[in-house]
């Protein structure tokens, strides 16, 4: 779910430039890169699926399926 968080002006013209110098593709990638960076945690340690991945819904269930 996106949530909407409010920045100043001279932030948001750093994270564009930020974003076309980490080539992004949104500035998610940007601030998730930067959290990640200051927080120590490698970015590997999600996988190789990290955005891959999508969330289970009702049809997964198993005692749903049809055999």
């Amino acid at each position: 779910m996106a949530k909407t968080i409010q920045v100043r002006d001279e932030t948001y013209r750093a994270l564009v430039k930020l974003k076309e110098r980490m080539r992004a593709e949104s500035f998610d990638e940007v601030v998730a890169k930067l959290a990640f960076k200051e927080l120590g945690i490698p970015e590997d340690l999600f996988g190789a699926d990290r955005g891959k991945i999508k969330p289970f819904s009702s049809e997964d269930r198993m005692e749903d399926r049809p055999w």
